[in-house]
């Protein structure tokens, strides 16, 4: 049934004890269930990454909004409502969480919802497929995700492939350093570009372990307020050739355009494009790079408990 933190957060009963405990937790999303892979893909994904979590020896938190309240460790039958296309629920925010909870209802949490959640309960990880940033063209739309105010102000080390690949992702760099968010890669140099391993940007810092991760977050959070983005590659195997990346992409912001989509609306268009014009080779490599993030997550999880 889960055990309320307060008036608005119920904790998954396992989440509950495993805090208590000082055990490692790691925060999982919600709206790549809801709106980021085709159905059943979703269901079997957000299960492999509670699975990969798990097998690292952490527990897993999926949050979202369930019945007017945000749960932190939401039950599988939770899980498969939030995945069921028959029963669309909304993409929420930060912004949006609280509005969401006083109408009541069901919903999906973004990178930046999630991270409320996490703050809410003291989740130090968190795992996610990419984070949001600036969209191209920001300039004149100003349109920029919450995320990165999100991980301005949050305390928690996020393990991402980079930026959705949809993104300027040189401008939300630029953006991270300025917000004073720490980047490093895993066990690379290089920033990761979602479906590609490498999007075309340097790192000036990479770890090379789940305990250095861990004891790099530990002094960073000691002086920072921010959170530390742990950029992790896809697998090379995974990966998407940049001859199809490049024509899928060319493809997808053109529709968006053409359909005039913007704000939170974008990423779920894009990516839906980009599975059909990939033949849903994308799909999986979604699949891929955010199963390994949540194994990683868990791992780091593991070693900051143990600090």
């Amino acid at each position: 049934m889960g055990r309320s933190a307060n008036e608005w957060v119920q904790l998954g009963d396992e989440v509950a004890d495993a805090l208590a405990a000082g055990r490692g937790v790691v925060a999982l999303e919600s709206t790549i269930i809801a709106h980021g892979l085709p159905a059943p893909e979703n269901l079997e994904v957000a299960r492999a990454c509670e699975d990969a979590v798990r097998s690292a020896g952490a527990v897993p938190a999926t949050i979202g909004v369930r019945r007017g309240r945000l749960v932190v460790g939401l039950s599988d039958e939770a899980i498969a409502a939030l995945a069921d296309p028959e029963r669309p629920v909304e993409k929420l925010s930060a912004r949006d969480v609280g509005l969401k909870l006083a109408r009541g209802g069901d919903g999906a949490t973004t990178v930046a919802g999630t991270l409320a959640g996490a703050r809410a309960v003291g989740i130090a990880v968190m795992a996610t497929g990419g984070v949001g940033g600036v969209h191209r063209g920001a300039s004149a739309s100003f349109d920029e995700s919450a995320d990165l105010g999100a991980l301005a102000g949050t305390s928690v080390l996020v393990v991402a492939s980079g930026v959705k690949s949809i993104l300027d992702v040189g401008a939300t760099l630029e953006r991270l350093e300025t917000l004073g968010v720490a980047v490093a890669g895993y066990r690379t140099s290089r920033f990761p570009g979602f479906y590609l391993v490498d999007s075309g940007f340097g790192l000036d810092w990479r770890v090379e372990s789940p305990e250095e991760a861990a004891r790099a977050f530990t002094a960073h959070r000691a002086l920072n307020a921010s959170a530390m983005l742990l950029a992790n590659p896809i697998p090379a195997a995974a990966a998407l050739a940049p001859a199809l990346h490049e024509a899928a992409l060319s493809g997808a912001l053109a529709r968006a355009r053409s359909d005039a989509v913007s704000g939170k609306q974008v990423t779920p268009v894009m990516l839906s494009e980009f599975a059909r014009l990939t033949g849903g080779v994308s799909v999986e490599a979604n699949r891929a790079l955010v199963v390994a993030n949540a194994a990683l997550a868990g791992e780091v999880a593991v070693a900051l408990a143990g600090r």
